[in-house]
């Protein structure tokens, strides 16, 4: 079932990204970097001024993704630091899809106010650049050497973009 994230949800969310950080290049995120505050601190601003959802089943949340508004005014248009995780033994189940199009059906729909939903992705992980393509996201450019990559040396971020039309 996929429904809105709740704070009580932390520990659950929490678990979900321990267990995906764990395996190298399923997080931007090392598994050491992934703590409860991190956790608390993304979910109390997607529900403040964003979105979170997760896929809960028999009792464990199996996927999550949020993204939220800066707290400058001139961004409250654009929903930003966008994040999907699902767990290692629940993909290839098309959750991610699953989520992330009842995520996009609620910015277009319930979140008319919302122009732009932003996020990056490893050049690497053509797969994923592939998949938010399909759900009508556009590469913007790259940030050369941006991220340290997984197995060494610099590696190339691309800024993606999904833009309301008018």
């Amino acid at each position: 079932m996929i429904r809105k994230t709740i704070i009580s949800d932390i520990d659950k969310v929490y678990s979900l990204y321990i267990a995906t950080a764990s395996i190298p290049g399923g997080l931007a995120r090392n598994k050491e970097e992934i703590t409860k505050e991190y956790i608390f601190n993304f979910i109390s601003k997607s529900i403040e001024r964003g979105l979170s959802l997760v896929i809960e089943k028999n009792g464990e949340i199996s996927a999550e993704i949020h993204a939220y508004r800066a707290d400058i005014k001139v961004f409250h248009h654009v929903l930003s630091e966008l994040t999907i995780c699902v767990h290692p033994d629940r993909q290839g189940e098309s959750l991610g899809r699953k989520i992330f199009s009842e995520f996009m059906r609620i910015v277009q729909t319930e979140m008319k106010d919302i122009q732009r939903v932003e996020l990056i992705a490893r050049e690497s992980n053509i797969k994923a650049i592939k998949f938010y393509q399909s759900l009508g996201f556009e590469i913007e450019g790259c940030l050369r050497n941006r991220i340290d990559g997984i197995l060494g040396g610099l590696e190339n971020d691309i800024p993606m973009g999904w833009i309301r039309k008018l």
